[in-house]
């Protein structure tokens, strides 16, 4: 029996996507196994090939958000390439873009027209606002998506004016949520007979990333409290999740619930008795108005500010309260629990001559393991592919000296 390269092994996908959360989808199925064509323009390919681009470095963007993928170059404008990307779609499981809304129709492979070359085919569209809506036919990005999806007010100080962050949490989203829709799709697929179009957007996913709490919003009819802190539940059952700076400024996070647990923390770190005398042996006191919450909060940074936090994290988690440090980017990239699961990992750059850390896998599977590749150069799967489509060489010739390809 061969082994599968991977648990999406077998499975075709072509794509015409460009910048984040159209092109991440695609590089998880490969990272997966899944033979993933990226479908460029011939000159130049996806814009992105030159951004973040360091002086002996491939691009950060460009390679983080197309490992592992196959480049083709097709000129759509013209018949010919046109062909061939049918040809491919007729074999294919999965067909992807990520064009403004009506472009694809307008140039030939919009669902319509390639559901008749595959009816079995899932088509996947991104978009920044989705589908239907007054904005429907607008350029989305991460940056709209941020700010018209709440995320700016869940990171947001108090007093201080709303701002979306640098890293990329709606692109991101969408493509997490796209790759999970075009699975989904591609089970009825293969189990019904029935291909369809799935449609994501970059302010859907945005919504769905705001989970519990934009439930709770919406219930109470009223935006939640922001700050360092979150005191919750009753004085019955209160809760804390909080975040403070040590004796160097370096900050961390605690988390708990119910008076058994605070009573634990705070005698684990040496604090019970200093709040006790406050009037805080019950976190329940808190619960009881704005002006106890923040005289409690206060005393809590003046403790924290007493010693290091790798102490107080190893003092919370030996009392089995859930702690941690609040890691910049570098330090996320290096911390244990990160190097030790392969969620960051190291991959050989032979034509930079250098090795370099990158993504690993977010999954661990016990028998077909993801491979993390690199992103191909322009064109570099031209040959291969058309010549496993039935195109002899010199037909192939004749399509670059005709610029389609």
């Amino acid at each position: 029996m061969t082994h599968p390269r991977g648990p999406l092994d077998g499975v075709r996908v072509v794509s015409c996507s460009t910048a984040q959360a159209g092109t991440v989808p695609y590089t998880l199925m490969a990272d997966l196994g899944a033979d993933v064509i990226k479908i460029e323009t011939p000159n130049g390919g996806d814009s992105s090939r030159t951004s973040s681009v360091f002086p002996g470095l491939p691009s950060t963007y460009f390679e983080t958000n197309n490992r592992g993928v196959k480049s083709v170059t097709l000129n759509l404008k013209t018949v010919e390439a046109r062909e061939i990307l049918y040809r491919l779609v007729a074999r294919a499981d999965i067909f992807g873009q990520n064009f403004r809304p009506g472009a694809a129709e307008k140039n030939g492979f919009g669902y319509e027209a390639l559901k008749q070359i595959n009816p079995k085919l899932v088509y996947v569209s991104i978009s920044g606002y989705g589908p239907k809506g007054p904005h429907a036919d607008l350029p989305g990005t991460d940056s709209m998506a941020q700010a018209l999806g709440g995320i700016a007010q869940a990171y947001s100080t108090p007093g201080q004016p709303l701002r979306t962050g640098i890293v990329s949490v709606a692109d991101e989203t969408c493509a997490i949520l796209a790759f999970g829709g075009m699975l989904a799709a591609l089970h009825c697929a293969r189990s019904h007979g029935v291909g369809q179009k799935v449609e994501c957007s970059l302010l859907g996913g945005q919504i769905r990333l705001m989970g519990w709490t934009l439930t709770t919003a919406m219930w109470r009819n009223r935006d939640p409290v922001t700050g360092q802190a979150r005191i919750t539940g009753t004085s019955q059952r209160p809760g804390i999740s909080a975040s403070f700076n040590d004796i160097e400024g370096k900050p961390l996070v605690f988390q708990l619930q119910g008076r058994d647990k605070w009573q634990s923390a705070m005698t684990a770190l040496g604090f019970y008795q200093r709040l006790a005398q406050a009037g805080f042996a019950d976190l329940g006191v808190a619960i009881a108005s704005d002006d106890k919450r923040h005289e409690l909060l206060g005393l809590l940074d003046e403790l924290f500010a007493t010693g290091p936090r790798e102490r107080w994290v190893q003092l919370l988690r030996a009392a089995d309260i859930v702690a941690a440090p609040i890691n910049t980017l570098l330090e996320a990239s290096d911390d244990p629990d990160v190097i030790a699961n392969g969620y960051v990992t190291e991959v050989d750059y032979p034509k930079y001559g250098k090795t370099l850390k990158v993504h690993g896998s977010p999954w661990e599977f016990s028998e077909t393991p993801a491979r993390i590749g690199i992103a191909p150069e322009l064109g570099e799967h031209n040959d291969a592919v058309l010549t496993e489509l039935g195109y002899s060489g010199a037909e192939i010739q004749t399509f670059r000296d005709n610029k389609i390809i």
